[in-house]
């Protein structure tokens, strides 16, 4: 695979990141698996080239089932990326997990449908000589994760260290039925990007992270919930991305430059 740029860490996210980092450069990427979300937007903080991209798009145009997970995860890589980071917004599915708060999440549960969710496919640009079946057993980077929680102590964000994410085909949101469902598992936090997201990034040898924006608590938590809308989770999340930038730029800035110890490069083996 030619890197034609270059970038070390990833992000993922909503519109906004990229106008903070230095020395702005736009980059579009061709992929074997269509178009992606946005153009790419590297920059630097620190030490590191980080490549940022909108992953609904920088108008905000895109529903989180009509995503190219695969062709942005793929842009990434290309890049070479080897860890990439992916916050987002989130609901609660737990009283001790308030609106404002950070979850770090160490699990996911796939709750979506008809998604693009593997490069492993007959034909595929990075199949191998034989089917691979890479695990999802441990799918966040525990070394990202802590890197994460560490840094959200020190700057004073509320956060919890680990947590299931439930993730929901979208657009729509739940039922008061289906999240009631989602609290009695014990997950703790719902959204609608989560994956296949750091699945393929994974499959790609990269280091994924979720950071969890808590925006509202979820329809069926209490009774006494307000059905959620749109309009109101951007307001919270407007309110906290202050603190999703800090946490941000410190974390990545923590970054250890030297080759990773973490077992997340060795998920699989491809044929780039």
């Amino acid at each position: 695979m030619e890197v034609l740029h270059k970038a070390d860490i990833g992000v993922f996210g909503g519109s906004g990141f990229y106008s903070f980092l230095s020395d702005i450069e736009e980059v579009n990427i061709d992929t074997p698996f269509g178009e992606t979300s946005d153009s790419v937007f590297i920059g630097t903080i620190g030490s590191h080239r980080v490549a940022f991209m909108p992953r609904h798009g920088r108008d905000h145009s895109l529903p989180p089932h009509q995503i190219n997970y695969r062709a942005n995860a793929w842009a990434m890589k290309k890049l070479g990326c080897t860890r990439v980071i992916s916050p987002c917004a989130a609901g609660s599915l737990q009283k001790e997990i308030k609106p404002g708060d950070f979850v770090i999440c160490d699990q996911f549960v796939d709750w979506t449908d008809n998604r693009k969710s593997t490069f492993f496919e007959k034909g595929s640009v990075v199949q191998g000589s034989a089917v691979q079946h890479p695990s999802a057993a441990e799918i966040y980077c525990p070394q990202l994760r802590q890197l994460a929680v560490e840094t959200a102590r020190d700057l004073n964000i509320p956060v919890h260290d680990g947590g299931t994410v439930v993730v929901i085909n979208g657009p729509r949101f739940s039922t008061k039925a289906e999240s009631a469902f989602f609290t009695r598992q014990g997950w703790q936090v719902i959204n609608m990007t989560a994956f296949p997201e750091a699945y393929l990034a994974k499959e790609l040898n990269m280091c994924p992270l979720n950071i969890s924006l808590i925006t509202d608590y979820d329809a069926g938590l209490v009774g006494d919930v307000a059905p959620v809308s749109h309009e109101d989770v951007l307001k919270v999340f407007n309110s906290n991305i202050e603190k999703l930038k800090s946490l941000l730029f410190k974390m990545v800035e923590r970054i250890p430059l030297q080759e990773r110890s973490c077992n997340c490069a060795n998920t699989t083996q491809l044929n780039f």
